[in-house]
């Protein structure tokens, strides 16, 4: 058998694991539940003991595998091997998760921040295949990205590059998670496109009926405004132009410096498809260097559930020479 790699991709609700092979091909996958109670302290013996029984269950030992690659939230430090904040995994204080796991295993680990573990999957077998110039946003609850330059993942001086959901587009605007003001992720979130739409409703009461519902009361989700273009409504086309003005122009403001072959729009709002970039692309065009504008290809993500565990996987081989 080839040799092949874990990868994990490590989230809030929900852990997904699979056996993949240097062709990206996923041998085996699965997921379970992420164990958050008591500080999260049960979560990386979870990790371990899940990738045992499966391991049993195929009849496979520690050397078959070339090492365990993980996509994780908070903030990563790949040398010493921890994970700092990652406050949907409760944990609050540092965390060893490289010892933990390497000393449950025997398996080396590597592992990244998760939107950049993410963003490499999609340069691997994804929308961006085989390109080695690429930048990925992530679009759930908050605004995460990637960067790739000649084929390497940008980490900057304190592992920290790629927080693209920072940027600041407004002026004032919604308060951030961050502590600060204005931020992306504030306004192109799936919460932050709720905050737009409620922010914009009371403008729009006489002729929109997603207004008319928002000012009395009812519940939206940015897939709620999504849906609501297919309806014309008047509010939710003007919120997801504001929304692609902010986008678009990061997108060419990143790409100006960068100058990527291929931005990824991933997460949960990259659903929408074609239909987000349809307020995406004009502004990216409006606001990009001319050249840029028209050399640079703007993509929806199209591993979906999969790219975490491809891209950790990736990870593996990347740091790892194969031998068969």
């Amino acid at each position: 058998m080839d040799k092949i790699a874990i990868g994990i991709d490590l989230g809030g609700t929900t852990i997904k694991f699979a056996f993949v092979n240097e062709k990206g091909e996923i041998v085996v996958d699965w997921s379970t539940r992420t164990p958050t109670h008591e500080g999260g302290q049960h979560v990386l013996p979870k990790i371990c003991s899940s990738i045992k029984m499966k391991m049993r269950e195929h009849g496979l030992s520690t050397s078959d595998f070339v090492g365990v690659g993980m996509g994780s939230p908070g903030a990563v430090n790949r040398e010493k091997g921890t994970v700092t904040g990652a406050y949907n995994l409760n944990w609050s204080e540092t965390v060893r998760v490289r010892e933990q796991i390497e000393s449950s295993l025997g398996i080396p680990l590597f592992f990244d921040n998760d939107a950049n573990v993410a963003a490499l999957g999609e340069q691997w077998m994804g929308a961006a295949k085989d390109e080695p110039n690429v930048v990925f946003l992530t679009l759930g609850t908050g605004v995460g990205g990637g960067v790739i330059v000649d084929g390497q993942l940008v980490h900057g001086s304190k592992d920290t590059a790629g927080e693209i959901g920072h940027i600041k587009v407004e002026e004032d605007g919604f308060a951030c998670t961050c502590g600060r003001m204005g931020c992306l992720e504030t306004v192109a979130s799936a919460t932050g496109i709720v905050n737009v739409a409620r922010q914009e409703a009371k403008d729009y009461i006489e002729i929109s009926p997603l207004a008319q519902g928002i000012m009395h009361g009812q519940t939206i989700t940015a897939k709620f405004v999504f849906d609501n273009i297919k309806l014309k409504d008047p509010l939710a086309e003007a919120v997801l132009t504001r929304v692609g003005k902010y986008l678009g122009t990061a997108c060419a403001n990143i790409a100006n410096i960068l100058n990527p072959s291929t931005i990824v729009i991933g997460g949960g709002v990259s659903k929408a498809g074609d239909e987000l970039l349809r307020f995406i692309v004009p502004f990216f065009e409006q606001t990009a260097f001319p050249t840029i504008a028209a050399d640079t290809a703007i993509r929806i993500a199209s591993l979906e559930n999969t790219a975490g565990v491809l891209g950790a996987a990736s990870l593996v081989f990347k740091e790892t020479p194969l031998s068969k």
